[in-house]
């Protein structure tokens, strides 16, 4: 599950691009966070979304509200750009991986059959949403990208997990706005995968202009780690509230695919065909809606997925606080 620090280091991540400096680790930035909150046991807690001291929330624990904005929930969708099989990359810092954006265009032809994972284990997320050749499906490992001399030995690997950083904007009255939303349903290497998202969905979503410095004050960072992949047995063998869904389907000669995050249509209000239908349409689908049963090779996974999310405040109290540490330590040596 998304943990606190995980938005902290992609903070720090947008932060250090912005002012063309190096950035913590993601290691460094858990162990500095664990340090700071027992730093002070007696401070008032945070609502750690819009960084301020949290005395009358009415969000329970375990409550989800960071896509509760007013974008469009069709935003939602898949445009996975994998490069050619073999091709090689430079450091992680660098590390351009495979991405799934909110994009409001219909999904390209990039995301159609050649590109689409084939396997169908319920235990990855790279489960079979079209049955196209399984020898397509090594091309969007993330271990083709020419590091697998680099991996480190089984004992120091880090835990992996396809994951999704949102950024968003919160008004002076708390209000949020998508700003920016770009995930990866291959699994990651966390360090990595929240580096090199956090900075795509900060410059690279299509929808938006690149964040700048003077927004920084107004951003809230949300991180969902995603997991428990299942063919679904038919299109509505989900549960709302629980389960993110991922569909695939041929229309028109083409395989088109599309997802929701597990919170977006309980938000929204919508049924389980409701949703469907939203999905079918932001993957390209121009159909009547009573049509949907209809279209060839409709196939769903659901999966689930817990959040955490991170406001600017909370950031930069925070940071504020490992900056006072790294200067005391200097001044002593």
């Amino acid at each position: 599950m998304a943990t606190l620090a995980h938005c902290l280091f992609c903070f720090d991540v947008l932060v250090a691009s912005l002012e063309k400096r190096q950035h913590l680790s993601l290691r460094q930035v858990e162990d500095l966070w664990l340090q700071y909150q027992s730093k002070d046991q007696e401070r008032p807690p945070l609502d750690h979304e819009s960084g301020h001291p949290d005395h009358d929330s009415d969000v329970e624990d375990g409550d989800d509200p960071m896509l509760e904005s007013d974008h469009d929930p069709e935003e939602l969708d898949t445009d996975e750009d994998d490069p050619p099989a073999g091709e090689t990359t430079k450091q992680p810092s660098t590390l351009r991986l495979p991405r799934i954006s909110r994009l409001q265009a219909p999904s390209p032809a990039s995301a159609s059959s050649s590109s689409t994972p084939s396997s169908f284990s319920p235990s990855s997320s790279r489960l079979g949403l079209d049955d196209t050749s399984s020898k397509t499906s090594s091309k969007t490992s993330f271990f083709s990208f020419g590091r697998r001399s680099q991996q480190p030995s089984p004992a120091l690997r880090e835990e992996q997990y396809p994951l999704f950083v949102t950024w968003n904007t919160i008004s002076a009255r708390g209000h949020k706005s998508l700003r920016g939303c770009i995930g990866t349903f291959e699994p990651q290497d966390l360090s990595a995968g929240l580096e090199n998202y956090a900075l795509t969905a900060a410059f690279d979503d299509t929808r938006f202009s690149p964040i700048h410095s003077a927004e920084l004050s107004a951003l809230a960072n949300h991180v969902t780690l995603l997991h428990t992949f299942t063919p679904c047995a038919h299109p509505l063998d989900w549960d709302l509230g629980t389960n993110g869904l991922r569909i695939s389907f041929t229309y028109h000669g083409r395989r088109l695919g599309a997802t929701y995050l597990p919170d977006v249509a309980v938000e929204q209000g919508w049924s389980k065909e409701e949703t469907i239908v939203s999905l079918m349409r932001k993957a390209g689908w121009t159909g009547r809606s009573r049509d949907w049963r209809n279209v060839n090779d409709l196939r769903a996974v659901r999966y689930e997925g817990k959040g955490e999310g991170c406001g600017w405040s909370t950031w930069r109290e925070w940071r504020a606080w490992v900056d006072e540490r790294l200067n005391e330590s200097k001044s002593r040596t």
